[in-house]
């Protein structure tokens, strides 16, 4: 294999990418490099540590993946792949802001016969339409002559040991059979399961974008259903262990849905919708509904507050998990602040406690000042917000830190229900 491959972008997605290239492809004398903008990750990363978890400090130690801050690495490299994170603005619409910045990064030091592929998550055409010209500004270069473009979805699940790079089969697609060729034999040779190649860059972005619109709906239905069935008095975990029992019913479950993916993702799609006339429906519904979850949650939680006589004012509430999902310590578009907010307006201050998350970043991000677990006790309500491992390997210990008729709110239905203690007051989607 004639590549010398560099990667942009360490996060989440680059750096697995990044680590397994390195692995499988030196002893074929293929060189790769990782680049990041983040003075502060490429230092954790050449002292040995990744803060994502996503790589073990004995494999990045082993690898042998160089990574550098410095964008002259790309220089000579015959194959790009770009990583980088494509956020919404606040007006929930596509922010490619991060792939803009790379391609102007990446354009002048962008070598004749360059492969370029693009991993990060967008809407029909951008790779082709608005990366391809970008690069062709700051190169000097003409796309599909000078250089090639190519589009990878990823689909890394932060946090899950089971469904990794190399156990997920990966989409590949690109602007000619040779370019195509050329990623089969890249990423074939670091995912183990195999590869769907898409017919057309389009198509490959297209799966990608409704992959995570699809979990967004059907958990949103998950969240309504729920919200119903409170008002019912009946238990929804109960109702979904029933009606699972059904051969082809899906196992979607209600909760917070946050993250860098499903509560993004929709907003490309739908903004694409939009430019071409048509006003999606169903898709804005599910992230309305998804969206409101933090608020439905702090809600009832103030009204089961009032229904045990305690007083808002001056109210011990502690939360416990701030990232967006367990056993990650990624807060981006975490959903917990939106619980946080809406007890404020009631004039309820939480204390918030999480393991994982870094204190520096959940006060930068959201002006929130993390909590030593031990501050979470003596609580007239406890709300289980992250099922963090660490949280559900000792029951008793979360349920210890609520006063006797106190509240506890179980946003996943993470705790069983027997063998709490007598005099709590429980409550979960």
């Amino acid at each position: 294999m004639n590549e010398t491959i560099a990667v942009v972008g360490l996060g989440y997605v680059g750096l697995p990418v990044a680590v397994a290239l390195a692995e499988r492809l030196a002893a074929r004398g293929v060189r790769v490099t990782g680049f990041d903008i983040s003075s502060a990750r490429i230092a954790a990363l050449q002292d040995g540590h990744d803060a994502t978890r996503e790589i073990s400090d004995a494999r990045l130690a082993s690898c042998g993946l160089a990574v550098s801050g410095d964008p002259a690495v790309l220089e000579g490299a015959s194959l790009i792949i770009v990583t980088v994170p494509t956020p919404i603005t606040e007006e929930r619409r596509p922010d490619l802001t991060p792939l803009q910045k790379a391609c102007e990064t990446i354009g002048p030091r962008l070598s004749k016969g360059a492969l370029v592929v693009f991993e990060s998550t967008v809407f029909p055409g951008v790779t082709e339409d608005i990366c391809g010209p970008w690069l062709e500004a700051h190169s000097g270069l003409k796309q599909g002559h000078d250089f090639t473009l190519g589009y990878s979805p990823e689909r890394i699940n932060p946090g899950d040991q089971v469904h990794r790079l190399e156990t997920i089969t990966k989409i590949i697609a690109a602007e000619n059979p040779a370019a195509l060729a050329r990623m089969r034999a890249v990423y074939g040779a670091i995912v183990d399961v195999g590869l769907h190649e898409a017919p057309s860059i389009k198509v490959a972005e297209a799966a990608k974008v409704i992959e995570n619109t699809q979990r967004d709906l059907n958990i949103a239905l998950m969240n309504e259903i729920a919200l119903i069935f409170d008002r019912m008095g009946i238990a929804t975990r109960d109702v979904l262990a029933a009606a699972g029992t059904k051969w082809n019913f899906l196992p979607f479950t209600p909760g917070l849905v946050g993250g860098h993916c499903i509560g993004v993702d929709p907003f490309y799609l739908t903004a694409a919708a939009e430019k071409l006339g048509y006003r999606p429906e169903v898709i804005l519904a599910g992230r309305r509904i998804n969206d409101a979850m933090g608020q439905a949650i702090a809600q009832k939680l103030v009204k089961l507050l009032v229904g045990q006589g305690i007083s808002l004012c001056g109210a011990r509430v502690g939360v416990m998990g701030l990232t967006f999902k367990q056993d990650v310590p990624d807060i981006r578009n975490s959903k917990v602040p939106d619980i946080l907010a809406e007890l404020a307006e009631y004039g309820i201050t939480a204390l918030v406690s999480d393991p994982l998350a870094e204190p520096g970043a959940a006060l930068h991000e959201y002006g929130i000042t993390l909590s030593p677990p031990e501050e979470l006790a003596d609580l007239d309500a406890l709300v289980l917000a992250v099922n963090h491992a660490e949280y559900l390997a000792d029951p008793a210990a979360l349920t210890g830190r609520v006063r006797k008729g106190g509240v506890l709110v179980d946003v996943k239905s993470a705790l069983a229900r027997d063998g709490l203690p007598e005099g709590l007051v429980y409550w979960s989607l």
